[in-house]
């Protein structure tokens, strides 16, 4: 009997964030304009920090990959759901499916380590400023990145092949906008105990061990800054902190929902909210706040553009 409730891989039908005709229009238009601007957010940050010198420090060449993961799993996502919505088709394809599914699980889980890395080079720029150009040398970003591709790599040749190959029942309809893993093991029909320890062990992997580190280094840094005499140190510390403090929250915060709360706590329309937040608003949001609470960006922004112009900016002179 249960066997005839399964079918073989085909066609999945995606529900999508336009089921509501009279907000449709508007909301395929504000997501589209947040992907281009993403895109070109983005693209501006990579551009301005491999253009300008004065960029060409360790956080900067970490920020400019954390910019590009960005441009590459919101492109995984956005277009095949504007697209659907202009030519009215909602289907995708089993290996369309399973291609976005590895690939959205690779560039997400590298985007995590490299958000809870990145808190060890702030670590490291306040609490051992003498030893910052040995201990974030070029080859110890290289081993961050490394790592970090290496976590979403993993995450993804781990996850993909079980699900994927998980007997999905006779509805095909993903009540998501793009194939996600808590809603795609909602289809599946038998046996998910596999599944449910790979991504146990995967989300722990993926969450919880970067969270330790990004917990650890400003346990560190909050510790530092207490003991620092001068007000003018705290100020510039927290300002140095609090780009990267905001990203992490608002990105693990958002994920933390999806794949660590209990099914119970899980409604479909809730499931389309937070992923929109970390899918399609947090890559737009991050080069954002690192370039409106950074001096530094805006003023290679500025220099860049007088450049262009023909006007020579002196470099902000660092306090």
């Amino acid at each position: 009997m249960d066997e005839d409730n399964r079918t073989l891989p085909s066609d999945f039908t995606l529900i999508g964030l336009f089921t509501h005709s009279k907000t449709s229009g508007f909301l395929f238009s504000f997501i589209c304009i947040i992907f281009f601007m993403a895109i070109l957010a983005n693209g501006l940050m990579i551009f301005l920090i491999h253009i300008d010198p004065h960029l060409h420090t360790p956080m900067y060449f970490l920020l400019s990959h954390l910019s590009f993961i960005d441009m590459m799993y919101i492109s995984t996502i956005v277009p095949k759901m504007l697209v659907d919505y202009l030519f009215g088709n909602r289907t995708i394809s089993f290996i369309a499916c399973t291609a976005q599914y590895f690939l959205y699980m690779g560039f997400v889980g590298a985007e995590f380590f490299l958000l809870g890395l990145m808190a060890y080079d702030r670590y490291v720029a306040i609490c051992n400023p003498l030893r910052y150009p040995v201990l974030m040398s070029r080859r110890v970003c290289w081993m961050i990145l490394v790592c970090s591709w290496f976590g979403g790599a993993l995450d993804s040749f781990l996850l993909t092949p079980i699900t994927m190959s998980l007997p999905f029942c006779a509805s095909h309809k993903i009540n998501h906008f793009f194939c996600e893993a808590p809603t795609m093991l909602r289809l599946a029909c038998g046996d998910k105990a596999a599944y449910e320890m790979v991504m146990y062990v995967c989300c722990v992997m993926m969450l919880l061990l970067p969270f330790s580190v990004v917990i650890t280094s400003y346990a560190q840094i909050l510790i530092t800054v207490h003991q620092m005499k001068s007000a003018e140190g705290k100020k510039k510390a927290f300002a140095t902190c609090s780009s990267h403090m905001i990203v992490v929250t608002l990105f693990y915060g958002a994920a933390l929902y999806t794949y660590m709360l209990p099914p119970s706590y899980h409604t479909p329309l809730k499931d389309k909210v937070f992923s929109a937040f970390y899918t399609i608003l947090t890559p737009l949001l991050n080069p954002v706040i690192y370039s409106l609470r950074n001096r530094d960006v805006t003023g290679a922004l500025r220099r860049v553009l007088a450049r262009c112009n023909g006007v020579y900016v002196k470099p902000r002179e660092e306090c």
